[in-house]
Formats: C-alpha cells, sequence, structure tokens
C-alpha cells in the first residue's frame, strides 16, 4: 500500500521559539518551528516572512486550540502544517533546537515495514518517545512514507 525507505538517516530539528521577540533571530532556511508561546496573527505572517522554507508548526495543545482560523489559515495557503504537540524534557537554555534522533525515524520506518498500521505506529512510538501524533504522523509522511 505504501512506500517506505528502509535506511532512513536524518535526524530531523524543530527550532524552540520561545517568544515573539526570537522570530527575527531565526534563520530563514528553517523548515520545523515550535512555538512554545500563544503567536498572534502579525506573529505567523512575521514568521513565514522570516523563514520562507517552513514546512511545519508546532504548538502546544492548548494554544493550537486558541489559535484563530485566519492564522490557521494563512498557514495552510503558504503550504506549512499546523501540529499540536510539545517538546517534553526540552531545555532551550543548553539546545535551541528540538532534535528527534535518526533512531526514531527508523523505528517508524521498521513498524511500518513490518505491516503495522499508521494508528498502530503512532500508537507505539507515541508511548516509546512522548513524541505528539501531530509530529509522528509528519515523521511518517515526509521521511517514511513516499
Amino acid at each position: 500500500m505504501y512506500k517506505y525507505f528502509d535506511n532512513i538517516s536524518t535526524s530531523m530539528r524543530l527550532r524552540v521559539v520561545s517568544s515573539k521577540e526570537e522570530i527575527e533571530n531565526i534563520s530563514q532556511n528553517e523548515q520545523m518551528v515550535h512555538l512554545a508561546f500563544r503567536p498572534s496573527n502579525m506573529d505567523i505572517m512575521n514568521l513565514i516572512q522570516k523563514s520562507p522554507r517552513l514546512r511545519a508548526v508546532q504548538t502546544p495543545p492548548s494554544y493550537y486550540r486558541t489559535m484563530s482560523k485566519a492564522a490557521q489559515e494563512f498557514l495552510a495557503i503558504q503550504g506549512v502544517e499546523l501540529l499540536k504537540g510539545d517538546v517534553w524534557g526540552h531545555r532551550k537554555d543548553i539546545d535551541e533546537y528540538y532534535t528527534i534522533d535518526e533512531s526514531v525515524v527508523s523505528k517508524i520506518s521498521s513498524l511500518m515495514a513490518e505491516g503495522l498500521s499508521i494508528e498502530e505506529v503512532v500508537k507505539q512510538v507515541k508511548r516509546e518517545t512522548k513524541l505528539s501524533e501531530d509530529l509522528i504522523k509528519y515523521i511518517l509522511k515526509e521521511s517514511v512514507l513516499m
């Protein structure tokens, strides 16, 4: 049903942005961002202008529920996926990036190769890694499934 890669050797990184002021300091090459604050419509527009290669924005579930429909639609129009989830155990004072180890991506790929359904893969990986369902599905789509 799906094609997938057997040997995945890349890790994924989310740039953790703790405040609207930090948007000015992010790289224009960022592809994945976790917003650890409640973004306004203007913050979303500034983020897209600052990082035109952005493909995914993750927000905590409580902020996701209160994000304006306009901001959600703007991200969709720009081709940016909005994910809900947290970055458990991340210390921004140590590293501004939350890294998803390549072993997690490989684990997802091997579970798919074993014939597990997407739902079963998400459930197992979520339990083992504490990654959000949305982020696991995004990893599946971007790095494992073709």
